[in-house]
């Protein structure tokens, strides 16, 4: 490793539960795109591009240059609105089991 290179690392979840991290070393000046393309990620994942890009986080595009240590992560869609899947969740359970007071201890009064 070189002065002028860079320790990053590469994280992609292509489905649930399947985590894919690799840490790889690239010279300065590398963008995103060009370090997926280095590890062998955007042969193995063809789906990649199509995805949105993060580093640490932040999204960013596929041009963004990388620094010493970022992560950079791909980002599949969701496919359920969060919101949505709270409140299917909600009604399954029914309101009398939920809630942060669902749960008292014998002999205290309602609420705590």
């Amino acid at each position: 490793m070189k002065a002028a290179d860079l320790r990053v690392t590469l994280v992609y979840s292509s489905a649930p539960r399947t985590v894919h991290e690799e840490a790889v070393t690239v010279p300065a000046g590398t963008t995103v795109r060009d370090a997926l393309a280095q590890a062998g990620w955007l042969v193995r994942f063809p789906e990649i591009p199509a995805q949105t890009l993060g580093i640490w986080g932040r999204v960013v595009g596929p041009q963004a240059v990388l620094r010493d240590g970022d992560r950079v992560e791909v980002y599949r869609a969701l496919r359920v609105d969060p919101k949505v899947a709270r409140r299917e969740r909600f009604v399954g359970q029914g309101a009398r089991g939920t809630g942060l007071f669902n749960r008292r201890r014998p002999g205290s009064k309602a609420g705590y």
